[in-house]
Order: C-alpha cells, then structure tokens, then sequence
C-alpha cells in the first residue's frame, strides 16, 4: 500500500467520509481519531459516485486498484494555533548567500555575435564530420562507426547527428552477431556493447563471457589492457537486474582500475580519465561534463582526429557561452523580483544550484527511462 504523505494520516474509504456542518467524521475500526474541524483547505467535491460529498480536503487520488482510497491529515484548532504560535516564536539562522554571488549579471559578453561566430563554425565543420560517419560500408566498417559515434557521445556532438546515429545503429544492430563472431578486442567489444545499450538497443551481456577463463572468472591477463578494463567498467554500468555477468564485471573492473590508477604506470591523461570514471560513471554524468574530460583525453591521444577535435573544442565552447547567457537572464530575472526582501529570513538563495540541478534532472530521467 502507498504510505501517506503526511506525518500523522489516516487512510480511509471514501463512502467512510460523511461532512456535516463544520465537523469531520470519520468512521474507523480503531477509533484513535475523534472528529475535528476542517480548516485551511479548499472546498473539494469528490467526482463520480462520491459527488454529492464535499470536503475541505483536496481530493489526492492513489494510483492502481486502490484509486478510491486518499491519505488525510487529521488537524484540530488547537493544533493549528499551538503551530502557529511555534513557528512565530521559532528562531532561525540566516542562511550563508549563494557562493555565485551576481557575477553572471556583470558577465560582460556579446553573447549574440560571438555566439554567431562559433555558429557559423561549427555549421562549416558538420558535413565533414557527418562523411566521416556515414561514408564507410561493412562488417568492419559498422565497427568502426560504432566506435565513432562513442567518440560523438563522449565529445559531446552526438546531438548533431541525431538522425544519422539512429540509422547507423539501427542497421548495425541487425548484423549485431556477424559483427561480433570473432571480435576478441576487449576494448571493442565493451564499446559497442555500451553504445547500442546506451541508445536503448537490448544487446545480450553474453558478449562478454569469452573474456573468462575454464575456471568462470575474468581472465587476469585483462588486467594489463587498461583502456580495455576502463570500457569494460563502463559497459558495467548499463546492465539490467539480471546481467549477473555485468555485476561480476564490474567487480572486476573496480579492483583493477583502483590498482591502476594507484600505481602510476598508466598514461597520465589515462590516469586521470580512470580517476574520473571510478567517482561518476560515463552514462550518469552530464553530457557537458564528460565532454569537458573527453576532449582533454582525446586531445592527447595518438590517433586524435584534428577536425573532430577542432569540431568539439568549437562546440563545448558555444554550449558554455549558451549556458552563461541562461544564468544572466534567470539571475536578472531573480534579482528584479526582490526574493531577498519578500521571502523568509531562512530562505535559501540557491538560484544558480537549481537551474544545474534541473539540468542534471533532465539526464537522470533520460537514464531512467532507456532503463526502463
């Protein structure tokens, strides 16, 4: 049964709820709660059968076979006075101002014309890298597509090729089996298995049995391909309930990153790209943020893409200055309403904290719903 919402309740059936005059009276097999009036609620009248009850309580309706049951509060006179009293008498201690201050309203910045500049840019740039993508045909082509739109996500430009993801993995996905055959590439294999989970394509986690040795468990000699182990922890992260595999590698994985990185014989742009990944997995992060670390990592990598880099370093660029013109309008917007003055002493001045947080809302119910 759904709890209630309110600390002290009493669930009940409606066709129990009899208004009469100013008096509540509620019908209960234990009797623990004695009439008492209504007050401060809104007259509501009940819809259906129950029409012709009306109550001072707004009608809260609880989902599944038990619609017709709602949670109240039972509150007397007293009660609500002895509140009052106490929240008039309460002392409360004034809340530290927000650490951001109004530094987004004297952000001096022609956001329109630069904005422009990077737009046109960035316009230039897409076509060739939209050929990169969809250019190349085949088994190991659909491969290294796969590992290309990794590359778009974790970069941050995936949003630019919506469309041409969608079809790629969706024509990719139907040859999924020849593709992976013979793939023994670690590495490979977890970023593929991450891609199309990611994008909500249900590839088995079997996959990965073929990195285990006779005696059931992850070969050791895994350890040794540290960006192999870090796709491989990734892939982890995107299993379902019963991927029991999934749950033996990250187990796996953890232990072996946390080695890694605590021995210093990685790269030091891999190193700390481990660190990272240990603190806040891939797919949990904001887009900006796992692009911020990316193209720093991809930046020093060998087979770096300098037009894909140019591409991403261009685009994270107009992402921040489109986020810093939101916080100046919203902080100007906050400012001219005068908060401060109309709004309690302990009211928190928290207005740059909750536009990040509503973006980061945003991702964790993307996340939920491809798991779902």
């Amino acid at each position: 049964m759904v709890k209630p919402r309110f600390p002290i309740s009493l669930v009940v059936n409606m066709e129990a709820i009899t208004v009469f005059r100013s008096k509540l009276s509620i019908r209960s097999e234990t009797k623990t709660l004695p009439a008492c009036k209504v007050s401060r609620f809104p007259l509501t009248s009940f819809p259906g059968k129950h029409a012709h009850i009306v109550s001072r309580f707004p009608l809260t309706s609880i989902p599944g076979k038990h619609a017709h049951i709602v949670p109240l509060k039972a509150t007397t006179i007293s009660t609500l006075a002895y509140c009052d009293d106490e929240e008039n008498n309460r002392m409360y201690k004034e809340m530290a101002p927000s650490e951001w201050g109004h530094q987004f309203l004297s952000a001096h910045v022609d956001f329109s014309s630069e904005m422009d500049v990077l737009e046109k840019e960035i316009e230039a740039l897409k076509p060739q890298v939209r050929d990169m993508l969809m250019s190349s045909k085949g088994i190991k082509s659909s491969k290294k597509k796969i590992l290309f739109i990794y590359l778009l996500v974790s970069l941050g430009l995936a949003f630019h090729f919506e469309d041409e993801i969608e079809e790629s993995l969706k024509d990719g996905f139907q040859e999924i089996e020849e593709m992976m055959v013979d793939e023994d590439d670690l590495y490979t294999v977890s970023i593929i298995f991450w891609v199309f989970r990611t994008h909500g394509h249900n590839i088995s986690s079997e996959v990965f049995r073929r990195f285990k040795g006779d005696d059931g468990k992850f070969k050791e000699c895994l350890a040794k391909d540290a960006k192999g182990i870090l796709s491989l922890y990734e892939a982890a992260h995107m299993g379902t309930t019963t991927d029991y595999i999934l749950d033996e590698a990250l187990s796996f994985t953890v232990s072996n990153l946390e080695s890694l990185a605590a021995s210093g014989t990685c790269k030091l742009n891999l190193s700390r790209r481990i660190r990272k990944a240990l603190d806040q997995p891939q797919h949990k992060n904001m887009e900006i943020l796992v692009a911020k670390e990316y193209i720093r990592f991809y930046e020093q990598e060998e087979d770096c893409d300098k037009t894909l880099l140019k591409f991403a370093k261009l685009n994270f660029k107009f992402l921040q200055l489109h986020y810093l013109q939101e916080l100046k309008t919203l902080s100007k917007w906050y400012k001219e309403q005068e908060f401060e003055s109309k709004l309690p002493p302990y009211f928190r001045d928290r207005i740059v904290e909750m536009h990040l947080t509503n973006i980061l809302r945003t991702k964790i119910l993307t996340c939920e719903d491809l798991s779902d």
